[in-house]
């Protein structure tokens, strides 16, 4: 039985994570997003099990008390966390799972399947960081400077990842996601059960 891999990606909030993440699904096949639960409001535009399954915090609570989390964070004075029972089920059917986290569930997850692999994108330059904030046009300033702040701190962690990605160009940084999955799934390791009746031909 062929298991998907499990990729963490992280970024500072403007860096353009969730553009890229979406694309890359859509470009790859047997690539899956992994939906976190929140106690975070649902924002225009988002849909309950789509964007995030949306949770009382009571609710949440009762999740951690059972262990049904692989990581939880809190962000924001709200809680976000990925759900074990689904990431399983969608790796043992082969499916790459991503899951789009920051680096405090990025440590959790590293220390308890350390064969996943990570990934950090970061901006061009702080400037760029800044526009993006505030092209959105979600936020007020002061929201947009705490924003700022604490991207400088999620970068920090820059070096317990396994790979960085600039995104300055949108193509570009797509590209490079793209050829870190693809050559994942080349390894020895995930080709030779895929390749298990070729193999067998070649050397008999």
């Amino acid at each position: 039985m062929n298991h998907g891999k499990l990729y963490i990606i992280a970024a500072p909030s403007g860096a353009g994570k969730t553009s890229l993440v979406k694309q890359l699904v859509a470009d790859l096949d047997s690539l899956t997003v992994s939906i976190s639960h929140t106690t975070r409001p649902m924002r225009p535009g988002e849909a309950h099990g789509r964007d995030y399954y949306f949770v009382s915090i009571a609710d949440f609570q009762a999740m951690l008390e059972q262990q049904a989390f692989l990581e939880h964070a809190r962000v924001f004075d709200n809680f976000y966390g990925t759900a074990r029972q689904t990431v399983q089920e969608n790796l043992s059917q082969g499916l790459d799972v991503i899951l789009e986290i920051d680096w405090q569930g990025a440590q959790q997850i590293k220390q308890l399947l350390p064969d996943s692999q990570s990934i950090f994108i970061l901006p061009p330059s702080t400037a760029v960081l800044q526009q993006r904030l505030r092209n959105r046009g979600q936020d007020d300033e002061q929201i947009i400077a705490r924003r700022m702040r604490d991207a400088v701190a999620e970068m920090s962690h820059y070096h317990e990842f396994d790979y960085l990605v600039v995104n300055d160009d949108f193509e570009q940084a797509l590209a490079a996601l793209k050829s870190i999955l693809i050559a994942n799934r080349l390894t020895r390791q995930r080709q030779q059960h895929k390749l298990a009746p070729l193999l067998k031909a070649l050397l008999s």
